[in-house]
């Protein structure tokens, strides 16, 4: 190098010796693109969803975005993030109730609209699961039909004679599905380079599944409506010891939160069965506190803050941020809490 830069200088030339630019660091944004808790809708809140992205600070956090569930107006908060359909690479679903599914539609159609040559959107979740009621829980049969009503309409063969680029087969052409078998332990299910995504099974209707997102940056787990495998009292907790078990380590958890106020007996009129299948703050700060998290995300909020309805059901007393809060102090968690609004994000590392 000395006589490399003495041949320079003695040529009359100058050098310019820069040390090799620096890797810009890889980060991890986890953002709420709906809060809504159930089938009811209530000021505006977008239904449950959140997305995952990775990157680096140079490319935004972008490199990688996964979004999980797809509850209605999806696609109107992604809208707010400059995120479009078609720049997805993959939707997780926790399980196939409405309120989780409907905005898939919207997501697909838009990515029909814009991207109809780019690449398949994987569709990863759980494989066909039977009820004990005997119907089917089909997440690959939602996939298959997404498009259907708009076949049915002429709508997807008059924009087809616009562009012939589309897909003949209308936005279910433009999904990969990718199905696996919930388990008690945890197991991958997607990756993409640094990306791992793993799933276990976990209770509130057949066929429901939690994720843990791992990346160089950090690591999220999305509970989705999980709860405990004892469906009743008397139990120790209502939150799921499959999803503690993903959790651990983790440094996000995203998890749907019934508050006690809409417990049996209290005059909110939900039945009992729906109640217990979801998990209370206090359980789920318990449960981050055991599992190492420094976030604790409560999202499908049953019921919203400030609400005195939830669809058809009674909210005996109206909520306040503190309401869902508390508990979770309560219960020895000391990490950072996040009672979720739409859009609400959390940032590794944060800035």
């Amino acid at each position: 190098m000395r006589r490399t830069l003495a041949l320079f200088l003695a040529a009359g030339l100058s050098c310019t010796c820069a040390a090799p630019a620096a890797r810009a660091a890889p980060c991890l944004i986890v953002t709420l693109t709906g809060s809504q808790g159930g089938p009811g809708l209530f000021q505006g809140l977008a239904g449950p969803g959140t997305l995952v992205r990775y990157g680096d600070d140079g490319g935004g956090c972008a490199a990688v975005r996964l979004q999980f569930d797809a509850g209605r107006g999806t696609n109107m908060r992604l809208s707010q993030l400059g995120v479009d359909a078609g720049a997805l690479h993959a939707i997780f679903f926790t399980h196939m109730h409405s309120d989780h599914t409907e905005g898939f539609i919207d997501l697909m159609q838009s990515r029909w609209h814009t991207r109809p040559i780019g690449p398949k959107l994987d569709v990863v979740c759980s494989a066909d699961a039977v009820s004990p009621l005997g119907h089917t829980l089909s997440c690959r049969k939602l996939a298959a039909h997404v498009g259907d009503t708009l076949i049915q309409s002429g709508e997807i063969a008059q924009r087809i004679s616009e562009d012939r680029t589309r897909p003949a087969g209308g936005p279910a052409e433009l999904a990969n599905v990718v199905t696996f078998e919930p388990r008690d332990a945890p197991q991958v299910v997607w990756t993409s380079g640094d990306v791992q995504v793993r799933a276990v099974r976990s209770t509130h209707m057949p066929g429901h599944a939690s994720f843990r997102v791992d990346t160089p940056a950090g690591s999220v787990v999305i509970g989705g409506d999980a709860g405990s495998d004892a469906v009743a009292p008397p139990r120790a907790s209502s939150t799921s010891e499959q999803v503690e078990t993903l959790a651990h380590g983790a440094d996000v958890i995203v998890h749907s939160v019934i508050h006690p106020v809409m417990a049996p007996g209290n005059g909110s009129g939900i039945p009992a069965p729906v109640y217990y299948r979801q998990s209370t703050a206090g359980d789920l700060g318990a449960m981050a506190r055991r599992a190492g998290a420094s976030h604790l995300v409560l999202t499908h909020l049953i019921p919203p803050i400030g609400a005195d309805r939830l669809g058809r059901f009674r909210v005996p007393a109206v909520l306040t941020e503190a309401d869902y809060r508390k508990p979770v102090e309560d219960s020895g968690f000391k990490g950072h809490i996040v009672v979720g609004t739409d859009l609400a994000s959390v940032r590794l590392p944060a800035k």
